[in-house]
């Protein structure tokens, strides 16, 4: 006997909110396999394996279009999506470590009870800023993409 999730169940067991599967479906990523009299969403158990490829590459870093992209086999095989996660995890062990090495710096200062200069403030600032600074300007492309692909598909259909 097959088992059925509604998507409100769904969000339960899988911590998700209704609101992401929801969009997942709106994108094409993540889809019900089928629905019940009244139009509910119902997900089987090959819909919570699907879903757990997608959380799981999501989970390695990759943007939306990009796990689609890799679950329609279009992207990347296996072994690039673990290279492309190999190179992001380095690239974050990288600014830890210049994190790590000002923090450092300014703890010793303080330790020896020497003034901080604007510069040593300056590049700690820095320092914890472009930890953060690379996933928000990823997310900004991302939503400049979207935002580009509806502005062509309005003028596509402004001109039917």
């Amino acid at each position: 006997m097959k088992r059925y999730w509604k998507v409100g169940d769904l969000a339960k067991l899988t911590g998700l909110t209704v609101r992401t599967l929801r969009f997942y479906d709106q994108i094409g990523l993540f889809s019900p396999s089928g629905q019940t009299d009244s139009g509910h969403r119902l997900y089987n158990e090959s819909d919570l394996a699907r879903l757990q490829q997608i959380l799981s590459l999501k989970e390695l870093g990759l943007s939306l279009d990009e796990v689609k992209s890799v679950l329609a086999g279009e992207l990347y095989s296996p072994l690039e999506i673990v290279k492309l996660q190999m190179e992001r995890v380095k690239e974050q062990i990288k600014l830890q470590r210049q994190l790590l090495e000002q923090l450092a710096h300014v703890s010793k200062l303080m330790q020896g009870k020497a003034p901080l200069t604007v510069d040593d403030f300056t590049s700690l600032l820095m320092a914890m800023k472009s930890g953060h600074e690379k996933p928000v300007i990823e997310r900004r492309m991302s939503w400049e993409h979207r935002l580009d692909m509806l502005g062509s598909f309005l003028a596509d259909h402004d001109e039917i």
